[in-house]
């Protein structure tokens, strides 16, 4: 058995590599977000970087989403109860509902909304909703244990320097 502190030492442990993982996607001209769904063991499901960067991605294929589509796939929804979303970023409204419905039974973030908002400003092309992850999951049946955020200035790093750039050339 886990004790609390193990718990949030493997909690930062896999913010870390989610956060990691964030910094692929940017390399990759994505938005930098990323996400890894773990099953109750510790085991990585499976792990996703952004995809939704406008014009070529699809714009609801965001880190959380996909990580839970996947593992939905992959595992029966009695094993996705014990398991976890690890994410750079708080999940928007869309991505909560798809850990919701996928049954994946925790969520641990990184970066808030509220801070992303002030890291992306107006860019349109991420067109934040303030509805906070813990309102979206407490509006369901089934219960979400929310964690976060954590680790919040290192999941900060990522998008210093990317929102609101223009023609391929990222602002300072």
């Amino acid at each position: 058995m886990t004790t609390a502190t193990d718990q949030s030492e493997t909690d930062l442990a896999f913010l870390r590599r989610a956060i990691a993982l964030s910094v692929v996607s940017r390399d990759r001209g994505r938005h930098p977000f990323a996400a890894i769904v773990v099953d109750r063991h510790g085991d990585v499901i499976v792990s996703r970087g952004n995809n939704s960067m406008p014009p070529e991605g699809d714009p609801t294929q965001h880190a959380e989403l996909s990580a839970a589509a996947e593992a939905a796939r992959l595992r029966p929804l009695e094993e996705l109860t014990d398991a976890t979303l690890y994410t750079s970023a708080e999940p928007c409204a869309m991505c909560t509902g798809a850990v919701y419905w996928t049954g994946i039974g925790r969520i641990v973030y990184a970066l808030s909304e509220k801070r992303l908002s002030t890291l992306t400003g107006d860019d349109p092309e991420n067109p934040t909703m303030d509805l906070p992850c813990r309102e979206v999951a407490s509006r369901g049946l089934r219960p979400v244990d929310i964690v976060g955020p954590l680790l919040e200035d290192e999941a900060a790093e990522p998008h210093l320097g990317f929102w609101n750039h223009r023609e391929g050339q990222f602002c300072d």
